[in-house]
Order: structure tokens, then C-alpha cells, then sequence
């Protein structure tokens, strides 16, 4: 029970951060560092081998070093960089391909949605919801986590600790 609890923390703190940078275009510290600490809790509660954990931390290195130089071009945000470095270890070598095609997908789809929603008039109703004001005002921005999260929950099943609690 306890290692199944321990595998919930990855899709429910996507979820928070794709939730939080949809209506702030902010991802909370607090939410890479519960993350990427869960991870090395998770691998305990599942009995990871010490290799999966030396494979986390050699992803998450490489994933914040890329994420960092994405965010030094302007082309990601810093805690879309920090978010992706702290899922990295979950992702895992095994799980990476299905990891950004399905991320690369849900950004274009993201991408098309937002540049449609902003061409359509302003409307007033709009005034109620602050968070669709900001998306509709601030052409340059993507709440690139809503891709982010989309492209890790439709890699759950491909990732290491899934395939040791659930077998495959």
C-alpha cells in the first residue's frame, strides 16, 4: 500500500504544476523539490536497485544542465527547466523516448489551442477568471508545465517505478 501511495506523488504533483502555471505562469519551488525527494522515497518503498538511483541522478543532472541552456536562449522558463529536471529521475532511460515525443505532441496541441484562444475577441465574461485574462493577454507565453505534465502522465506506464509495482 505504502509503495503505491509513494508512486501517486508523480502524477498528483504534475497535475499541480500544469494546474499552478495554467493560472499563475508560476511553478512553485516547493513542487520540484517534493518531486524529486519522492523519488528516492518511492525507490525505497518499492525496493529500487542502487543503480535506478545513480540513473535518477545522472537524468536529472543532464535534464537541469539542457533545461538551464533552453532557459538562458528564452526558450523555456526557469521553473519549467526545474520542473523537468525533478520529474528526470522518475522518467527514467526506459521510459525518455515516449517521455518527449508524447511532451513534444502536447506542446503542439497546446501551442495551436493558445494561438486560437487568442485570436478570438476579448470577452467581457473573461473579467471573472484573472488566470484566462493573463492567457489571453500575454501572446509570447506558454504554461509550457500543462505540456509537461501531459507528456509524463501518458509516460507513467513506461517509467522504472511503475514497471516495479505494477511487473512488465
Amino acid at each position: 500500500m505504502v509503495p503505491l501511495m509513494m508512486l501517486s506523488i508523480f502524477p498528483a504533483a504534475l497535475l499541480i504544476a500544469a494546474a499552478n502555471d495554467l493560472y499563475e505562469f508560476k511553478i512553485p519551488n516547493w513542487i520540484s523539490v517534493v518531486l524529486f525527494a519522492a523519488y528516492f522515497a518511492g525507490g525505497l518503498a518499492l525496493g529500487a536497485p542502487a543503480a535506478l538511483y545513480l540513473e535518477g541522478l545522472l537524468l536529472a543532472a543532464a535534464a537541469l544542465a539542457v533545461g538551464f541552456a533552453l532557459f538562458a536562449f528564452r526558450i523555456l522558463g526557469g521553473g519549467d527547466a526545474k520542473l523537468l529536471a525533478a520529474i528526470a529521475p522518475w522518467i527514467g532511460l526506459s521510459g525518455l523516448g515516449a517521455f518527449l515525443v508524447n511532451m513534444a505532441f502536447a506542446g503542439a496541441a497546446l501551442a495551436v489551442a493558445l494561438i486560437l484562444f487568442r485570436k478570438t475577441p476579448l470577452l467581457p465574461i473573461y473579467a471573472h477568471a484573472p488566470w484566462i485574462m493573463r492567457l489571453h493577454q500575454q501572446p509570447k507565453d506558454i504554461p509550457y508545465a500543462v505540456a509537461i505534465a501531459a507528456g509524463g502522465l501518458l509516460s507513467f506506464p513506461q517509467t522504472p517505478y511503475f514497471q516495479l509495482a505494477y511487473g512488465g
